[in-house]
């Protein structure tokens, strides 16, 4: 796992060895008043409380013939920025905002890369006008710090943090098989449905309700993908389980639910979607599992466009916490569209599994903030600091803010909603942590 790499760059002599010296906790670059002291970059680990990252020294900026020492020191501080992942842009609060940082400020626009704008040497009244004047470069607002008296780092800790993301691969799905459970109401047709998928009668069916008493693991391939099917039991509401081996069986539906990767829940499309279902469907939600619907019996559906759009309002207002649950409308029996379901199940999978950088979450959680701020609380607006991905399988987001307790549910729903609809990810449970951001200086990490 390769570590977050900050680059500090800037004109010369605005404090950025200070600032690079100050981070890493060593005297390692040369300072002196004299501009330009350093020429070439130097990188070393550094730290802000838990926070760790490679900082990286540059030259600073001129503008100069390429040929020239200057020219050639700037073309070195441009490869460093290529290679960085965030870069600290310092200008003198005490000398206040030049031509030539404006200069530069463009040349970061014009990067893409993230940028954090550190107005140095802003103790006592001096730098207080530089700080002010900084806004104008339009690089967001800038950070008041004293890199020679260790001032500001808090706010430096604030800013990084966000870009602190996990920079190894993509997270794997752990070998074996895809287990994928197929649950449901009695006689909707989950065991034809498996059936179906495999080719062959391997499950027993039949118009009688609950012919499937235990929870059947089925080994199979599809399109060289391994897959463990496992047909369940049908559910029934709780009042309706009087039997002990029906108790037993409902009891094996819910352990399989916990233990698959993917739930698809199976619907008789002549009777709809009812609070039973809705049940099931949450369970897999709460359980963070990849739900898919599926409405069998299609083919016997007479008005099919208003039963379809009945199913998706129900599901809408069931499950409020988690749109965009995808319907496959099929017939097990005659085996027609269950060809849709596979590639439903596996794209779903691939979203199951997938990891956003921290760059992009934080900048989703601005975008929503900015849509619609979170509330006030004893008159004072709740404050989100960043988000960062944790882990994947339901993807996991730790947001951090200054008062977890206080955020409202509905205010959680709607960040958890926002972030499946920027990430492409519809239908798929999305778990956020409320957390408390730590003193940087508390930690030993």
């Amino acid at each position: 796992m390769s570590s977050l790499t900050v680059a500090i760059i800037g004109r010369p002599n605005t404090g950025k060895s200070t600032l690079f010296n100050r981070l890493v906790g060593k005297r390692l670059a040369i300072v002196d008043d004299t501009p330009g002291v350093t020429r070439d970059w130097q990188e070393a680990p550094a730290r802000i409380g838990p926070l760790e990252f490679i900082a990286i020294d540059t030259a600073g900026l001129e503008e100069a013939a390429a040929t020239s020492l200057e020219g050639r020191m700037r073309q070195q501080t441009e490869a460093v920025l290529a290679r960085a992942d965030v870069a600290l842009f310092v200008v003198d609060a005490r000398t206040g905002i030049t031509p030539l940082d404006r200069h530069f400020a463009d040349l970061l626009r014009r990067s893409g890369k993230p940028v954090v704008l550190v107005a140095n040497k802003a103790e006592g009244r001096q730098g207080t006008s530089g700080v002010a004047e900084a806004h104008a470069l339009g690089l967001g607002t800038p950070i008041p710090m004293s890199a020679e008296h260790g001032e500001g780092l808090v706010d430096l800790y604030d800013a990084i943090a966000p870009y602190a993301e996990d920079k190894g691969e993509p997270e794997e799905p752990p070998g074996g098989p895809l287990k994928l459970a197929i649950v449901g109401r009695p006689n909707v047709g989950k065991s034809t449905l498996v059936n179906r998928l495999i080719g062959e009668d391997r499950l027993l069916v039949g118009p009688e309700a609950g012919i499937t008493r235990d929870a059947i693991p089925v080994d199979w391939t599809w399109k060289d993908r391994p897959i463990r099917l496992v047909d369940t039991a049908g559910m029934r509401r709780k009042a309706r389980v009087e039997q002990k081996l029906e108790k037993l069986a409902v009891t094996d539906t819910l352990q399989s639910i916990r233990l698959a990767e993917v739930v698809v829940l199976v619907l008789d499309g002549l009777v709809g979607l009812d609070r039973q279902d809705l049940i099931i469907a949450d369970l897999a939600v709460q359980e963070g599992r990849v739900l898919i619907v599926v409405v069998n019996k299609w083919d016997a559906v007479e008005d099919r466009a208003v039963a379809l759009r009945a199913i998706e309002d129900r599901l809408q207002t069931g499950l409020s916490q988690m749109r965009g649950v995808p319907v496959v409308t099929m017939s097990a029996e005659t085996g027609r569209h269950v060809e849709r379901l596979m590639p439903t199940v596996l794209a779903q999978y691939e979203r199951w599994n997938r990891r956003i950088s921290t760059a992009k979450v934080n900048k989703f959680l601005e975008a929503a903030i900015e849509k619609h701020p979170p509330p006030a609380v004893r008159g004072r607006r709740l404050k989100l600091r960043y988000a960062t991905q944790v882990s994947a399988r339901p993807p996991t987001i730790a947001l951090f803010t200054s008062k977890p307790t206080a955020l409202p549910e509905d205010y959680v729903r709607y960040l958890g909603n926002g972030f499946r609809e920027a990430f492409d990810m519809p239908g798929i449970p999305v778990r956020i942590l409320l957390r408390k951001p730590d003193n940087p200086y508390d930690s030993d990490g």
